[in-house]
């Protein structure tokens, strides 16, 4: 038997094949280190080499809201309720963001808003696409040091845009988080379902070239899936968009949607395609958030998702709908994980953040939720068709529960925590070791959640959000060449 046919051979029966299948990207380290054993991964020494988290004051007003590396600095901007520039006022839980260039030293920023709940939209209603959702996207126009702002609406009418993803050709994709409609019972929050004139659950796209005044009506794209969308990216190479579920009570899966037409060659996401789920080769309905081993591999079949944007009975429950589309997948023995959120495309291969996956740490209480972890980082080879646990938190204090996943220009990654108590931005280092670059340090609301960030195109800037009912976005800058981002 060769060697291709003996890895033909493991990756067809489901075996680790890590010694085989050479990783390279921003993730090679930490799967070096995650592929020795469960707790491998340690943390990196003198913080990726930026040193200790200090105090630092906002250059806004002097209050401290972040601890940072020393030499760093930040502005804060856009709280929720600040009037905009199209005359409308900034709505509230900052979300998934993108920044793009717009000039020498400027930068735009479309940033999603995780509202849930029927009630009247933010913005002009007659551009909405459900004038009773209140969820959507603001657009914001920042100089390097955020010192000048311009913010308007780009999309609303939309409801729990909660992350989303920048497409190749300028544009933003951001997504729903729920199946809330007219046609499904209440959710987790008790609001009216039956107020809202539109179904929801869907990816929306959002120009981002569209200034104050000129976003059109959103709409949605229907055959990439009504389901609890998370985040999103492309595969350049092929036009495919790949996309997270964050399904919080419930199993979740991994989804492609392959569009009609390329939208690489369109430049633009068009309706009507086919919506796919990962299955695990030979292990119909593999669950991945428990019993898994970092460095495992697995060879990967696509099932297509025969009704992906369902209309229910009447009498259909929320928590029946949020499942259905996962349960045609899973007929057929589609895979599950526990929460997937941070998604990211680089070089081949898409690295897949799973907030409470893997096995309870002992001694450690598991998180509410569905998945009993403090969390895993999952990557796709779209080349090979394989799938590898790379890292699986041993501990809360080394990762607890990564929700956003974003990549620096040095191909260095930084992950968004979502715990209970404080939250930190950490970084990865190229040899796979976790380390703390940014603290929440809001007086009184350390426990909200770092959401959002992105770097810059030329990696000056890092812009991150605090979603919150009272969210805000700070723009960080600093010598960053001191350390690994």
């Amino acid at each position: 038997m060769t060697l291709t046919d003996r890895r033909e051979f493991l990756k067809r029966a489901g075996y680790s094949v890590a010694g085989l299948t050479a990783l390279s990207g921003p993730l090679q380290g930490i799967f070096a280190r995650g592929a020795l054993a469960v707790g491998s991964t340690g943390v990196a020494p003198d913080n990726g080499g930026y040193g200790p988290l200090v105090p630092v004051p906002d250059e806004t007003d002097g209050v401290v809201r972040l601890h940072l590396p020393e030499g760093f600095e930040y502005r804060s901007f856009t709280p929720t309720g600040t009037p905009m520039s199209d005359g409308f006022t900034t709505p509230g839980r900052h979300d998934g963001m993108a920044a793009f260039e717009a000039g020498p030293s400027r930068y735009r920023l479309v940033r999603n808003h995780e509202v849930n709940g029927p009630g009247p939209a933010f913005g002009n209603p007659a551009k909405a696409y459900d004038p009773m959702a209140q969820g959507g996207t603001t657009t914001v126009e920042v100089n390097r040091h955020a010192t000048k702002v311009d913010s308007w609406v780009s999309c609303n009418g939309t409801q729990m845009n909660c992350a989303g993803g920048a497409t190749p050709w300028g544009s933003w994709l951001t997504c729903e988080e729920t199946v809330n409609g007219p046609d499904v019972g209440n959710d987790f929050s008790g609001g009216d379902n039956s107020r809202l004139q539109r179904k929801h659950g869907y990816v929306f796209e959002v120009p981002v070239s569209w200034d104050a005044g000129e976003h059109q009506t959103p709409v949605p794209i229907r055959a990439a899936g009504r389901f609890a969308h998370e985040a999103v990216d492309i595969d350049p190479a092929a036009g495919i968009l790949y996309m997270t579920e964050d399904n919080f009570d419930f199993p979740s899966g991994f989804y492609r949607y392959t569009a009609p037409q390329n939208p690489m060659k369109v430049k633009r996401l068009t309706d009507g395609g086919k919506l796919e789920m990962l299955k695990i080769a030979g292990r119909p309905n593999a669950v991945l958030d428990k019993g898994q081993t970092p460095g495992v591999t697995y060879g990967v079949e696509w099932v297509t998702i025969p009704d992906p944007d369902p209309t229910f009975a009447p009498g259909t429950t929320n928590n029946q709908a949020i499942q259905a589309i996962g349960a045609q997948g899973r007929a057929q023995g589609a895979a599950t994980f526990s929460r997937l959120e941070g998604i990211f495309y680089d070089d081949g291969k898409v690295y897949l953040v799973s907030t409470q996956g893997g096995d309870t740490p002992p001694g450690e209480p598991p998180p509410a939720g569905y998945g009993d972890g403090f969390g895993q980082l999952w990557a796709y080879d779209t080349r090979q068709g394989t799938l590898t646990l790379l890292f699986e938190s041993p501990s809360r204090t080394v990762l607890e529960l990564p929700d956003n996943l974003c990549i620096s220009p040095r191909k260095c990654s930084l992950l968004c925590e979502d715990g209970p108590t404080e939250n930190y931005l950490r970084g990865v280092t190229p040899d796979g070791k976790i380390f703390d670059f940014a603290l929440n340090a809001i007086p009184g609301r350390q426990q909200e959640e770092f959401a959002g960030s992105t770097f810059t195109p030329d990696g000056k800037v890092l812009f991150v959000n605090i979603q919150a009912s009272s969210g805000v976005t700070f723009a960080i800058w600093g010598p960053w060449k001191r350390g690994v981002l």
